[in-house]
């Protein structure tokens, strides 16, 4: 079959690199001695293409009980090189397999399941997307009317203060007119008609001017 050399290759590649691996251990160490350095420097001076490499061949001669560990260090039990086709004496630890069980009880009613949760989760920000705008909406026409208010409330202030002035003044210019009055009446009664003109006749013709005053409209 066109696929065994391959597998071959693989193998045999894998044979020697484990071998390299364990010669260049037996130079630095004796059997019963641990390796002071690690694996991954050993790789190097025996040029491993990368740690990877050197984990495989570690792992290779573990399983063919070249080495063992011990206290976290790796030790040195036997430095005759792995021999082809020579069985594992250490045979693999077999994976675990996933129990269904877990993703059953997952799905048993009553129970949300990560979709559920996941759609509830988007759903809920969808809403409160959809909320932060009202609000946000609700805020800028609150601005706005506060604007509107103070610019009104300026503009009353305005005219308020316009307004008073104007009566301030109309006052004064209503005083005037009396004070001028009262000179121009005090000055007749030196004349012929002084005793046509008394003092009640003068408060009288005051009172009605200044009624009249007070009746008339004033600008807005």
């Amino acid at each position: 079959m066109p696929g065994l050399p391959t597998i071959r290759i693989v193998n045999e590649e894998s044979l020697r690199r484990a071998n390299a691996f364990l010669a260049a251990l037996a130079e630095r160490i004796q059997p019963g001695q641990s390796l002071a350095t690690t694996p991954a420097d050993i790789g190097r001076q025996v040029g491993l293409p990368d740690p990877l490499a050197a984990a495989r061949a570690v792992r290779a001669l573990l399983a063919r009980r070249r080495l063992e560990v011990v206290d976290g260090k790796y030790r040195l039990l036997d430095a005759r090189p792995v021999e082809p086709g020579e069985p594992e004496a250490v045979p693999r630890t077999p994976r675990k397999k996933r129990s269904a069980p877990s993703r059953a009880r997952r799905s048993e009613p009553g129970k949300a399941t990560y979709s559920e949760v996941g759609r509830t989760a988007i759903e809920k920000l969808i809403e409160l997307g959809r909320e932060v705008g009202t609000l946000r909406g609700s805020l800028r026409t609150a601005r706005e009317e506060a604007r509107t208010a103070r610019e009104d409330k300026h503009e009353a202030e305005r005219r308020a203060s316009a307004l008073a002035a104007r009566g301030r003044d109309l006052e004064a210019r209503v005083e005037m007119a009396e004070s001028n009055l009262r000179t121009i009446l005090a000055a007749a009664r030196g004349t012929s008609r002084a005793d046509t003109v008394g003092d009640a006749e003068m408060d009288a013709i005051l009172g009605v001017l200044r009624d009249r005053n007070e009746d008339s409209p004033r600008p807005t």
